[in-house]
């Protein structure tokens, strides 16, 4: 059976908290890392239904997408909301994790998790996450010294790309210098002009490790002064990962489209709104998890038919529509969210197998209960 500890990080390397917005709140939130955990369950909102559910069901770990505490409290006391549900979830042994802005941009996050639920394929973020920084170090060494400069480099942190790393590039040519008073040349005599054969060694750097690469390739280099660059990388804007999606669908209408939605979504009083014509035709759809007014402008010129999210607003929705914008599909808020939940569940199943039990809730935790 797995530690807290053990389940907490496999999440966090899906979704790590440092991919979080600034004003988040993400991560564990209450139980001890060394506990056993031999259940798991999943919901969007930490209400206390879905604590009593969770405790109900024996779960050690209830893991949410929405956090408990957003915003600061004085107190924790089961005198109020939020003080309820953790004391519901403490004394019924279950921790309480939360996966955020962290969950909505991942590759099997949130966007993602709802672009797939409706059928969207060539799935890309509308605004890619910028990748890690990075800088390529070349150096020049002589043949002899090539082997020990490299492996200082990668031992540094250089040379990781994706699943790879010690990766580095090597040319050879002639270098040349002359040694003035004053110098200890490794290679060479004072006054006397010098031809070495070189070996130039590039490899790419994170950002983080550039100082200590360099570091090392200097203390394992043979000459006085050795010769290096540093050049800084441009982002390729190549990430999977991103705020929402962009992908395509089998040419439909936008009201056979809107049917889809509503068919692939669990049920709530809110339902689908649509707002454009609706026989137009739609392919190229954008989705975003959760509120999602925030990308209207990033979407208004381009090829998107039509953009599924929630929570628009009437000023916004109503002047997007009458610049001709995509067509809008606003659904509830929860329901959207809840696709990511069978996905993360199956695929911690696929990483733990046999050893947790896992359950997704389906108590609606919409907070809209009816409508006439």
């Amino acid at each position: 059976m797995p530690s807290l500890a053990d389940v907490v990080d496999l999440l966090h390397s899906w979704y790590p908290p440092g991919t979080a917005d600034s004003w988040d709140a993400v991560g564990l939130v209450a139980g001890d890392p060394a506990a056993d955990v031999g259940r798991v369950m999943f919901a969007v909102d930490p209400t206390l239904d879905v604590a009593r559910e969770a405790v109900e069901w024996g779960a050690d770990l209830l893991v949410v997408h929405h956090p408990l505490f957003l915003t600061p409290v004085s107190s924790v006391a089961a005198t109020t909301p939020k003080g309820r549900t953790l004391h519901t979830l403490t004394a019924g042994g279950c921790a309480l994790l939360t996966a955020h802005t962290n969950a909505d941009q991942a590759v099997s996050g949130v966007s993602e998790s709802l672009a797939l639920a409706l059928g969207l394929t060539d799935l890309a973020p509308i605004r890619p996450a910028p990748s890690a920084p990075l800088d390529k170090v070349v150096v020049f060494v002589p043949l002899t010294g090539a082997d020990a400069v490299r492996a200082a480099m990668t031992e540094a942190g250089a040379g990781r790309l994706g699943d790879y790393d010690s990766c580095t590039w090597t040319t050879t040519g002639e270098g040349r210098f002359r040694p003035l008073d004053g110098a200890s040349p490794a290679i060479g005599a004072v006054g006397e002009l010098e031809v070495v054969d070189e070996a130039r060694v590039e490899a790419v750097v994170p950002r983080s490790r550039r100082t200590a690469v360099v570091r090392a390739m200097l203390a394992a280099h043979p000459y006085e002064e050795p010769a290096f660059d540093v050049v800084p990388l441009a982002d390729p804007g190549l990430a999977g990962t991103g705020t929402g999606r962009i992908g395509t669908v089998e040419e439909t209408t936008l009201e056979a489209f809107a049917a889809r939605v509503a068919a692939a979504l669990p049920a709530t009083a809110h339902g689908v709104r649509v707002a454009g014509d609706p026989s137009r035709p739609v392919r190229r759809v954008a989705v975003c998890g959760g509120a999602g007014d925030f990308l209207l402008d990033e979407l208004a010129g381009s090829d998107v038919d039509a953009y599924v999210t929630s929570d628009l607003r009437h000023h916004r929705a109503g002047e997007f529509v009458e610049h001709g914008g995509p067509a809008l599909v606003d659904v509830a808020h929860w329901a959207a969210e809840w696709t990511w939940l069978p996905v993360v569940e199956a695929r911690l199943r696929g990483e733990l197998g046999d050893r947790v039990g896992t359950r997704v809730s389906t108590r609606c935790t919409d907070p809209w209960t009816f409508r006439h």
